[in-house]
C-alpha cells in the first residue's frame, strides 16, 4: 500500500477551506493517491462462496453470535467511503445476501463529485467486500456508499465530509497511504459530535499509514484467525502485512498514555486488530471481472477489519442514548482494554501476543502490530453501549 507520487488535480480544495474548522492555507494536500489495503487468496480456476469464512463463522469467531437481539445496527447509518465504486455492487450485495440467509440491505449510493468515468476492478472488489460485510454485522443499519470520482486524497476527503453531512454515524475507509508533515491539519474532518471514523492500518507491514494515523480515527490492524471445526475461536496471531508503528507527525493522544507498548511523544497504532490474512480470508462475491476472475472470492487485508469495527461502533450504538463520537469511542476502547492485568482486558479482547509486522512484535497489551487486540464481541459491545 502507499500513495503513487505523481501528480493530480486538486478540484476539492476550496471545499476542504470551507469546511474544515481549521485553517489548511498554508499547505496544499499532498499530490497522491490512495490505495485500498486488500488482498485475494488465490482458490483455484473455480473459486465459490465456501472458499473464506461466512458471516456466520466469523460471528461466531469473535462472540457476536451471543449478544442480544437488540444489537442488530438499526437505525444507524454507516457510510462507507471508497473511490470509484462498482457499477455491479447492488446486484453484488443481493447475490451475497441471498448466499448467506441475510435480508435485504438498505443501500443507498452517492456520487458527490459526479459518477466516475471508468470503473477500476481493484477499487471494485474493495467496495463490495466493504458493504457486503457491513451489512452482514451490522443487518439493519442503512449502508450509504459514497463514491469519490477518484482515489485522488482530496476527493476522498470531499467523499468523507459528504457521509459526515449526510447523516453517517460511522464512516469506513478502506484505504490509506503515506504520512505527510501536513497531515495533522486534515484532522477536523474527523472531529464531530455523533460520528466515529474507522480506517485500515496499511497491509504493508510495519509503518503508519494515513488516515489511520489520525488520533481521531479508529486505526484496524489484522491478524491471522484461526477456528475448531465447529467455527469456534481457537486463536489468533498478528499478521505479517499488518501496518503498525509509531507516527511521525501527529502526537500521542491522551488515550495511549500508561500503555508500555508505545515509546516516544507520537501516536501509535494501530489500535485494534481484526482478521486480516487472506489465507483466513472470507467469501466477497463481485461480479466486475478482476485479473479474468469474477463472482466468489476469498480476500482479506486490513480492509476488512475497517468496515467491520464499524459494524460494531453501529451495534454499541444501539444500546446508547446518543451516539458515540470519534474521542469518545476510541477512549473507551482502551479504557475498556485495562492495563494488561485488568481481568477486564480478557473479557472484552483477544490480547494478541504472537506473530510480528517485520519490525515489531505482537507483546502483552498494546503493540504495534495488533493495537490493544480483537473483540470479545459478546463483553466489549455492552460494555461500550454504557460507555461515557
Amino acid at each position: 500500500m502507499g500513495f503513487r507520487n505523481r501528480k493530480i488535480a486538486i478540484p476539492a480544495l476550496a471545499a476542504l477551506l470551507l469546511f474544515s474548522s481549521v485553517g489548511i492555507a498554508s499547505a496544499d494536500p499532498p499530490l497522491q493517491e490512495a490505495h485500498p489495503p486488500i488482498h485475494m487468496k488465490n482458490n483455484g480456476a473455480t473459486p465459490t462462496y465456501k472458499n473464506g469464512f461466512s458471516p456466520a463463522q466469523i460471528k461466531k469467531a469473535y462472540g457476536m453470535d451471543k449478544l442480544e437481539a437488540k444489537y442488530t445496527g438499526e437505525n444507524q447509518t454507516i457510510a462507507i467511503v471508497d473511490a470509484y465504486g462498482s457499477p455491479t455492487i447492488e446486484n453484488d450485495l443481493q447475490v451475497f445476501n441471498t448466499q448467506f440467509g441475510l435480508p435485504a440491505a438498505s443501500l443507498t449510493i452517492a456520487y458527490p463529485q459526479g459518477k466516475p468515468k471508468k470503473p477500476d476492478a481493484g477499487w471494485a472488489l474493495e467496495t463490495s467486500l466493504d458493504v457486503e460485510w457491513a451489512h452482514a454485522l451490522a443487518p439493519k443499519a442503512k449502508i450509504l456508499l459514497v463514491v469519490a470520482k477518484s482515489a485522488a486524497l482530496t476527493d476522498l476527503i470531499d467523499a468523507i465530509d459528504y457521509a459526515t453531512l449526510n447523516g453517517a454515524q460511522v464512516v469506513s475507509n478502506s484505504w490509506g497511504g503515506s504520512e505527510f508533515s501536513s497531515e495533522a491539519m486534515y484532522d477536523a474532518h474527523f472531529q464531530h459530535a455523533g460520528v466515529v471514523y474507522v480506517a485500515s492500518s496499511g497491509d504493508d507491514g510495519a509503518g503508519m499509514s494515513w488516515p489511520a494515523s489520525s488520533p481521531h480515527v479508529l486505526s484496524v490492524g489484522g491478524t491471522t484467525l484461526k477456528t475448531g471445526p465447529d467455527g469456534s475461536y481457537v486463536s489468533e496471531s498478528g499478521w505479517s502485512g499488518s501496518g503498525g508503528g509509531v507516527s511521525a507527525y501527529e502526537a500521542r493522544p491522551a488515550y495511549e498514555n500508561n500503555w508500555s507498548g508505545i515509546v516516544g511523544t507520537h501516536r501509535g497504532g494501530p489500535d485494534v486488530a481484526w482478521n486480516a490474512d487472506p489465507n483466513s480470508g472470507v467469501a466477497v462475491y463481485d461480479s466486475t471481472q478482476l485479473n479474468g476472475q469474477k463472482g466468489w472470492f476469498q480476500v482479506g487485508g486490513t480492509s476488512f477489519g475497517a468496515p467491520c469495527w464499524a459494524a460494531l461502533i453501529a451495534l454499541a450504538n444501539n444500546g446508547r442514548s446518543s451516539s458515540l463520537t470519534s474521542a469518545t469511542a476510541i477512549a473507551s476502547l482502551y479504557t475498556l482494554a485495562g492495563l494488561t492485568a485488568s481481568p477486564g482486558y480478557n473479557g472484552n479482547y483477544q490480547d494478541i501476543v504472537s506473530g510480528n509486522n517485520g519490525t515489531f512484535n505482537a507483546q502483552a497489551g498494546f503493540d504495534l502490530v495488533t493495537g490493544i487486540g480483537t473483540p470479545q464481541a459478546q463483553a466489549l459491545i455492552p460494555a461500550l453501549s454504557i460507555s461515557p
